[in-house]
């Protein structure tokens, strides 16, 4: 494993230990170069799953820019961080189980908005004006509308 300061590749696990929801295996690491300590996590990949984009293009799936996206949408929210790590584990394993090759970015985002909408209201607004792509104050207006006409039925 290469270090994340100095690069250098002569690193040593001090200590291993499963997640809390033990879907991954949480490392401590030390670099023999430069002394710096991180985090590593290994987790199982079932299959290599690929995007199909809007746009047709076909680009490998990454957690990391899932981990990402969700963490862009809960930035500077209270919400654990096991709750959303248990969120991002749960929408991979649905895509792996879907039992396809290849998985819709809409998919992705339906899955991401299910699991904002329980884990925060904010974060769900703020992810759903990127993914629905909004260009207006109107369109937050009419999204809430349709949010409180939803919860109301």
């Amino acid at each position: 494993m290469r270090c994340p300061y100095c690069t250098s590749q002569d690193t040593q696990v001090k200590d291993s230990r499963p997640t809390e929801d033990s879907n991954a295996i949480r490392r401590r690491r030390i670099c023999n170069g430069c002394g710096g300590r991180f985090t590593t996590f290994e987790r199982v990949q079932l299959r290599d799953l690929l995007v199909i984009k809007k746009s047709g293009r076909k680009v490998l799936f990454e957690r990391e820019k899932l981990a990402r996206s969700v963490n862009t949408a809960l930035r500077k929210r209270s919400v654990e961080s096991e709750r959303v790590e248990r969120m991002i584990s749960g929408i991979v394993r649905q895509l792996e189980s879907m039992g396809e090759g290849e998985v819709q970015s809409d998919q992705i985002g339906k899955y991401v908005m299910d699991g904002l909408k329980e884990l925060d209201d904010v974060a769900f607004v703020r992810f759903a004006s990127v993914y629905k792509n909004f260009s207006a104050a109107e369109d937050f207006v009419v999204f809430l509308a349709d949010l409180d006409k939803d919860e109301t039925e």
